[in-house]
């Protein structure tokens, strides 16, 4: 499979580095921010392939940056990551278009497999719409 773009967001910083290092040794393209905010602008600089979204997050929480996510750049697959009480809010994001949920603390491969996953799905639109000539 060939290399991705992940962008990590998550106010933990010890978390999201941890993450990060665990994904580039497993040949992920790996970059992170802590905030909704961060990320957006990151979007708009260097869009990456799949963005893994904390829920809950100060300022911007993780449903308004998917729906601004997925305003701005639909293609992109969005992992939300959630505690045990928030998981209602991350059954709202798969309503909104996210692909895929987790819990923390969940297992590092489980996270990897769900990124290649994504990352296959969000290929295989890309492949679709350049089959009928759209543009990305």
């Amino acid at each position: 499979m060939d290399a991705f773009k992940v962008l990590f967001v998550d106010d933990e910083r010890d978390f999201l580095e941890t993450l990060m290092k665990r994904m580039k040794k497993r040949g992920v393209d790996a970059s992170g921010v802590n905030s909704g905010e961060e990320a957006l602008a990151w979007l708009d600089e260097s869009p990456p392939d799949v963005v893994v979204l904390d829920v809950k997050m100060p300022g911007m929480d993780g449903i308004e940056i998917l729906r601004e996510i997925k305003k701005r750049r639909p293609l992109i697959e969005v992992i939300m990551l959630t505690g045990h009480a928030n998981v209602e809010v991350a059954i709202e994001g798969m309503e909104l278009g996210a692909f895929d949920y987790l819990m923390k603390p969940m297992a590092i491969d489980e996270l990897f497999y769900k990124l290649q996953d994504a990352y296959k799905k969000k290929s295989v639109h890309e492949q679709k719409i350049r089959k009928k000539g759209g543009v990305l």
